[in-house]
């Protein structure tokens, strides 16, 4: 048990939600799709500094499907440029299904990369390289994205193959207009290898997080793509990425996000978290009935909405420490406990959900196991009423897990000690500076008080 673990259960909680939800069905155009278990139902967030929550079915392994388009058009943004990328693949909106014919009037250029002729287009102009093949190459950017070697369900990708006449027939429309760099049947198959792709939930929230990091990978650390790479996917996943169903999913959600017809959906809080879920029955636009409402209701519970909080966080916990490696011991009581067993955590700044995250997570690394810790909020300027709940849930974790805690709270940020004890099953000493904070937690564990 942690104090991180409220972020578990703020998802087990949209699980508990919506798992009952009986709207929508499986793809049966794609008769492998159609064996998915429908009341399989994953969530999962992975933070900027790559930590990885989780809940339900996330790690059950599904296919791609369209959740592939944002990353492919990565990779061809990475090699070629936006300019180049341009010619062959516009970035409108088509107000129209996934697999519309949606082209430019007098170029033939299909409307963005994000609905199905876009994408065979993006993935045509991903090229044979000299040491490896243009298929290998969008596997392995994937497999970059996500932090580990991914597969192809071949299944998935022979059903696809049988089922897929209407992919090959927007690709020859497209080839007879001049804007399909390779040969059609080569561009669909490859087109059909990226959708049937296999990940889990945990995969596409870390492929998420990999975009609104800026395209550094949080887990691994490795930069996968540029910055304005990063920007200009997540601006197109933006207006584009939910098909005709995007302006209203900006509206009432407020994040760049991709979906897919295998159940798996992405969601972007940039510079903030990658999120994702699984859940195979669908709605009329092709999206998961069930994912779509958790997260909209995510974004609500949790003021996410890019347009209500568009600032970039800045450094909330500034110092994950023990009592001993402070500047100075505040008394003599230092010498009669063993210092490393105190804790200490530093915050600054607004605390929102993502920021609680961290002072969280940290809480839960500083100091060994078993030991006291102290959360300093002396600097925090406001905390949040999700934000405190959430601090009052890992508060309340890390006394069931037998640690005892203290604050440095002058401002009352955590509310009255009425309150706090109601929501946090404890008294929760509280001290005017660090230093008469640790002192107390070491007099505690010396017996003293």
């Amino acid at each position: 048990m942690s104090a991180a673990d409220a972020v578990t259960d703020s998802l087990q909680n949209l699980r508990a939600q919506f798992v009952s939800v009986r709207e929508g069905k499986p793809a049966d155009y794609i008769p492998q799709l159609a064996l998915a278990d429908p009341d399989a139902f994953g969530l999962a967030l992975v933070s900027m500094d790559g930590h990885r929550y989780s809940a339900g079915e996330a790690e059950v392994p599904f296919t791609l499907q369209s959740v592939s388009k944002p990353f492919v058009y990565a990779l061809a943004l990475s090699l070629l440029g936006l300019d180049e990328v341009g010619r062959w693949v516009g970035a409108e909106p088509s107000g129209e299904a996934f697999n519309a014919i949606s082209l430019e009037p007098g170029t033939g250029r299909p409307a963005n990369a994000m609905v199905n002729a876009g994408a065979i287009v993006t993935t045509a102009l991903i090229l044979d390289a000299p040491d490896e093949p243009a298929f290998d190459r969008i596997l392995h950017c994937l497999g970059r994205f996500a932090g580990r070697e991914l597969d192809v369900d071949d299944e998935v990708f022979s059903s696809e193959s049988v089922t897929g006449d209407r992919n090959r027939a927007l690709a020859y429309l497209i080839r007879s207009t001049g804007t399909m760099p390779v040969d059609p049947v080569l561009a669909v198959d490859r087109y059909f290898r990226q959708c049937a792709i296999r990940v889990n939930a945990v995969d596409l929230a870390t492929m998420a997080a990999t975009l609104a990091y800026g395209g550094v990978n949080p887990v691994t650390g490795e930069r996968v793509v540029s910055a304005e790479v990063a920007a200009q996917v997540l601006a197109v996943m933006a207006t584009c990425g939910m098909y005709d169903g995007s302006g209203e999913w900006l509206l009432r959600v407020g994040l760049p996000a991709k979906s897919g017809v295998s159940g798996g959906l992405i969601a972007v809080g940039p510079a903030r978290f990658g999120l994702a879920t699984y859940s195979p029955p669908l709605d009329t636009t092709g999206s998961s009935v069930r994912g779509h409402a958790a997260l909209e209701a995510l974004s609500r519970r949790y003021g996410l909405h890019l347009m209500l909080n568009p600032a970039l966080p800045g450094s909330t916990v500034t110092l994950v420490t023990t009592a001993d490696d402070l500047p100075s011991a505040p008394s003599a009581a230092h010498e009669r406990v063993l210092h490393e067993q105190v804790g200490v955590v530093v915050a600054q700044g607004s605390i929102d959900f993502t920021a609680a995250e961290r002072v969280l997570y940290a809480l839960d690394e500083s100091g060994p196991d078993g030991g006291s810790v102290v959360l300093d909020l002396h600097d925090v300027t406001s905390v949040d009423s999700v934000a405190l709940a959430m601090l009052h849930t890992g508060l309340a974790r890390l006394a069931a897990d037998g640690r005892r805690a203290a604050v440095v709270d002058p401002k009352d940020l955590l509310g009255p000690p009425d309150l706090v004890r109601e929501r946090t099953g404890q008294d929760l000493p509280r001290y005017a500076t660090r230093e008469s904070a640790v002192e107390g937690c070491a007099r505690a564990l010396a017996g003293e008080g």
